[in-house]
């Protein structure tokens, strides 16, 4: 869904660009209705060549990591659309070419909004998504409704429903913006009032002594969007407050919608004009989304995949706290090694995991974490889709 609107915004509204090639793992010859299909391809040579930049809207960890670091070998800047690669092998990628998460998206609306606060004085201390609605478990039968109701993928609507996805985009949020969390899985507030939720929010924000990353179930007031808690000099407050966002000393920023793929050539402009990246995973991320068993399995049970299925959900940890977890992105077509309990943190023990780049690239990543971590002084001893865009 994310390349077919987005091919048709870039034709319809952005005459001075055209995309060149549509990168497909499927048989050229099963589509029907596909925009510009005359620019299909399966070979990943064919969507690099002539192309300025590349939008990865795959949802694929390993398939989309496969294409950025080819994209990077040909020299060319990647736009994401694509948060759970981000929070996968994304830190690695991001040390090797220009990567960045687009706008429309909620990690790349959060990032925009954050922009736009600081050139506006503000200091964000709570970077919050809105989730309508939440069912840690929900049943394979309500997830192919829902499915077919809203004319998206099973897996994707699992993910959504069950927290794994809100949990992946403020982890990239956190780990890109320099905020942390204050608990595993996050806070995740009832709020009848976002005002009020957010003056919560910004306490235990000073409380905690840092930003922190979050979200709230709206009941009340519709869902959607994104929002920060700020603070702002006492000086402005008088000013504030005529501007009508309240007495202080927090206010809550509201972004009301996110409007995914019609919003990414925004930044593809801003990439081909030269602008920096808008978010991405940072060179030395902090935060992580582990596994969480959902039920009882016992070992050498196949796991056909992690995010959008029925037998784990995401949940954001520390990577300090949880060294050896399994980033849920890495869970597709392996077993158990031994039984696990529901409410359980997988670790690489309990799993074998298929060989792949982005299996390595982890385990690169978790090794050098662990050199820097024994590097450092005790404490308190010191303080499906690749679209490529030609201009």
């Amino acid at each position: 869904m994310i390349a077919h609107c987005f091919i048709r915004l870039i034709k319809e509204h952005y005459k001075d660009l055209e995309v060149s090639r549509v990168l497909t793992r499927r048989p050229l010859n099963s589509f029907s209705n596909f925009p510009l299909a005359d620019r299909l391809t399966n070979s990943i040579d064919h969507l690099v060549d002539d192309a300025d930049l590349i939008v990865e809207c795959s949802g694929d960890v390993f398939h989309g990591t496969e294409v950025i670091e080819r994209a990077f070998e040909a020299g060319l800047p990647v736009v994401t659309v694509n948060a759970e690669l981000q929070v996968t092998t994304g830190s690695y990628l991001a040390g090797k070419g220009f990567l960045t998460e687009a706008e429309g998206d909620q990690p790349g609306s959060l990032a925009a909004l954050h922009e736009e606060a600081i050139m506006m004085g503000f200091k964000p201390l709570v970077y919050g998504n809105m989730k309508g609605y939440l069912n840690h478990d929900p049943s394979p039968e309500d997830m192919s409704y829902w499915a077919k109701r809203q004319g998206i993928s099973i897996e994707q609507t699992t993910s959504f429903t069950d927290g794994t996805k809100v949990q992946i985009e403020q982890v990239i949020v956190g780990n890109g913006l320099g905020a942390s969390i204050t608990r595993q899985g996050l806070e995740g507030l009832a709020s009848t009032n976002l005002t009020e939720t957010g003056n919560l929010l910004g306490m235990m924000a000073e409380r905690l002594g840092q930003p922190f990353v979050d979200y709230v179930i709206p009941s009340g007031y519709p869902a959607g969007g994104v929002f920060l808690v700020c603070r702002h000099d006492d000086s402005q407050r008088a000013a504030i407050e005529y501007f009508k966002l309240g007495p202080g000393p927090y206010y809550t920023l509201v972004r009301p919608f996110h409007l995914c793929s019609l919003e990414v050539g925004k930044t593809v402009r801003r990439v081909l004009n030269g602008g920096g990246v808008l978010l991405n995973n940072s060179t030395a991320p902090t935060l992580g989304v582990a596994a969480i068993a959902k039920r009882a399995m016992r070992a050498g049970e196949l796991i056909e995949r992690g995010i959008g299925g029925f037998q784990f959900r995401g949940e954001a940890v520390k990577l300090d706290e949880n060294p050896n977890h399994v980033p849920i992105g890495l869970l597709r077509k392996t077993a158990l090694k031994r039984a696990v309990e529901p409410g359980q943190l997988i670790t690489f023990d309990d799993v074998d995991i298929l060989p792949s780049r982005a299996l390595d690239i982890v385990m690169q990543q978790r090794s050098e974490r662990a050199v820097a971590t024994a590097q450092t002084p005790t404490a308190g001893l010191a303080p499906i889709g690749m679209v490529a865009v030609g201009g």
